[in-house]
């Protein structure tokens, strides 16, 4: 089963196994393994997802070799899908980073802002940043700029930093080709550029009550000053390469997203499936294509444009790849996790228990996100196993409404990031900040955007 196909494939409801109680038992022993095993044991969580769901299946009363198989069947399928738009996501940022292209983005935006407008300046780079990087390297790539800023304007850390963070987090959360939304879409069937545009929609608020209005009230409680380093002026002159212009660089980074909304256009607007215009915009719209062309594009925009030898750009595309690998895996095993989830019948159980209780479907999918976003530390994680168990939930829904699913499933999963987040330790050890500190600024932070997404998803809903 090729790609494409894997990511339109719809959502499957099988029946359950066993009963209602019992595989509500089998669900939670799951899920605790993966917990304790991730938490407490400090496993890796690809282990941790491969013992997790081997659970799920024999507490639920299915052979060993039947749950091997479903773990094997979805392990696959993810791999060939998702795991394929994350590595040539992860080529394309690492273009965008060594090329000097994510620079050209920063010092622009930002040499161009006013102090007062420097917060909202900030959290426009993280959102462009982080469109195409994931969010650690985002950070790291930004450090030296929020140093910096931080240290010419006179502000907080904290008011300059928390927007940069903010844009970076959203990205992560509601917009593809990200692993956790990629993930979320495949599970359900949710058209992707229908969730990007909807993703891009969400974000916008978010970052804006999130990055810039929170920052400026973090940055009060608590004030912290830049270290003098990173200084970039500080760099001799011969470890400077030319870098693209800031036109070309935005018009890399943006090309897989227009040629994704493109798609969804058209199939909006164009309903005849054989005219010319619709399948080449089908073709070059499909996340697989458009990823691919943003980085063969990339390589003679941000590559070449930044004055890189062909060698030098076969080995960055190269050195993009590592990174990664481990959080294919994690997704991955996610997949593995959803088949056995869906092949049990869990699904179609969880569907029957909603429908008894008349919950709303966008605050089911938020609160199982934040539940196991606060128990495993783990966006990712949250995501791909909070969408496995809405499958059974979203039979009927409109298009547009399934793609809300997902990044209502996607605000739950970005929920207050806590000791057991790499992410928390990561910004803390950045901005030089006490644990508490930490929790005053990065923590409330990630929770307030995944509140105010949640209410933008709300809204949304009611209109579509």
């Amino acid at each position: 089963m090729n790609t494409l196909t894997v990511l339109a494939e719809p959502p499957k409801l099988v029946e359950p196994v066993a009963s209602t109680p019992h595989l509500m038992l089998a669900f939670l022993a799951g899920i605790a393994v993966i917990i304790v095993l991730i938490t407490v044991v400090k496993l890796h969580p690809f282990l941790g997802l491969i013992f997790g769901a081997l659970t799920v299946g024999v507490v639920a009363g299915e052979e060993f070799a039947t749950v091997l198989t479903s773990f094997a069947n979805g392990f696959g399928k993810t791999a060939a899908s998702v795991g394929i738009l994350i590595a040539l996501g992860a080529m394309f940022a690492k273009l965008l980073a060594d090329s000097g292209g994510a620079d050209e983005i920063v010092d622009t935006i930002v040499g161009h802002a006013s102090p007062r407008m420097l917060p909202w300046a900030m959290a426009l780079v993280g959102a462009i940043i982080g469109l195409p990087m994931f969010f650690e390297i985002g950070l790291v790539l930004l450090m030296p700029v929020i140093y910096l800023v931080a240290r010419r304007s006179g502000l907080s850390l904290i008011t300059i930093g928390i927007p940069a963070l903010a844009g970076l987090s959203a990205m992560h959360g509601f917009v593809p080709p990200h692993p956790g939304p990629l993930a979320a879409i495949g599970y359900l069937g949710a058209d992707l550029g229908v969730t990007l545009a909807l993703g891009v929609a969400v974000a916008i608020p978010t970052i804006i009550v999130a990055g810039p209005l929170f920052g400026k009230l973090a940055g009060k409680w608590v004030v912290v000053g830049a270290p003098e380093i990173f200084d970039a002026d500080a760099l001799p002159e011969g470890q400077q390469r030319r870098r693209p212009s800031f036109g070309i660089t935005l018009f890399s980074v943006l090309l897989p997203v227009v040629l994704m909304l493109g798609k969804a256009l058209v199939d909006i607007f164009i309903s005849d499936d054989g005219q010319w215009f619709r399948q080449i915009f089908d073709t070059l719209g499909t996340p697989l294509i458009a990823l691919l062309i943003a980085v063969i594009v990339g390589m003679v925009t941000l590559g070449r444009g930044g004055g890189m030898s062909r060698s030098e750009i076969t080995k960055c595309v190269e050195s993009g790849l590592p990174p990664v690998a481990g959080i294919i895996l994690i997704v991955a095993a996610g997949g593995g996790f959803k088949e056995v989830l869906v092949d049990t019948g869990i699904g179609t159980a969880l569907k029957n228990l909603a429908e008894g209780t008349n919950i709303s479907v966008m605050l089911l999918a938020w609160g199982l996100a934040v539940a196991i976003r606060l128990a495993t530390g783990s966006a990712t994680v949250a995501t791909i196993t909070a969408s496995s168990l809405m499958i059974g939930l979203i039979e009927g829904m409109s298009s547009g409404e399934v793609s809300l699913v997902v990044l209502a499933v996607g605000a739950g999963s970005l929920f207050f990031s806590h000791v057991n987040d790499a992410g928390f330790w990561l910004v803390k050890e950045y901005f030089k900040l006490s644990v508490g500190q930490t929790i005053k600024s990065w923590s409330i932070m990630e929770t307030v955007l995944s509140v105010s997404g949640l209410i933008v998803v709300l809204l949304l809903d009611l209109f579509i």
